[in-house]
């Protein structure tokens, strides 16, 4: 196919409701092909990681402060996915196969503790690198989160994004 868009390199824009995907791929039958998608940044491959090395979960029942994460971290050339509740989590890090996992402790259907417990108690999800992000900040809540496997323990009152996205960028091996 001669004939191809003109608008190929130009990524798409967040739609009304906050959702931002990449451009779908566009099918080509060439042997070279301009159509590939490529990420806005180029994303450096963590020392020792497999693929990417920048998929995280975002786990967080709060939209408002989802949206402000998932704006920084696609800013840092990270590819999101966003969900809301435990339930939801669980089938994602099976899917996605995130790299990182951002996961809040207080969720709807499940907590994060709860699927924390389950992800380390699950083989396909077991490596994964877990940041517990939440509003708890007992020494008793980051205990229990330690004992099922937390790779990091942040609370939400006492960080800022750029705090997250330097925990994130040290457990990918990225800083």
């Amino acid at each position: 196919m001669q004939d191809e868009p003109d608008n190929l390199d130009k990524p798409e824009m967040s739609d009304d409701q906050g959702h931002s995907e990449p451009p779908a791929p566009v099918a080509d039958t060439s042997s070279e092909s301009e159509a590939t998608t490529t990420p806005a940044t180029p994303a450096p491959t963590p020392e020792g990681g497999d693929g990417a090395g920048r998929k995280i979960l975002l786990v967080e029942d709060d939209v408002a402060l989802a949206a402000v994460y998932r704006s920084r971290l696609e800013l840092e050339g990270f590819e999101l996915y966003e969900v809301n509740d435990g339930e939801q989590a669980l089938q994602a890090a099976k899917e996605f196969k995130p790299n990182l996992i951002l996961l809040d402790a207080m969720m709807p259907k499940i907590s994060g503790f709860d699927v924390l417990d389950i992800l380390r108690n699950t083989p396909e999800t077991t490596n994964i690198k877990v940041i517990m992000l939440t509003a708890l900040s007992q020494p008793k809540d980051k205990e229990r989160a330690e004992s099922l496997g937390v790779d990091d323990y942040l609370v939400k009152s006492q960080v800022v994004i750029g705090d997250v996205v330097e925990r994130v960028k040290h457990h990918l091996g990225m800083s």
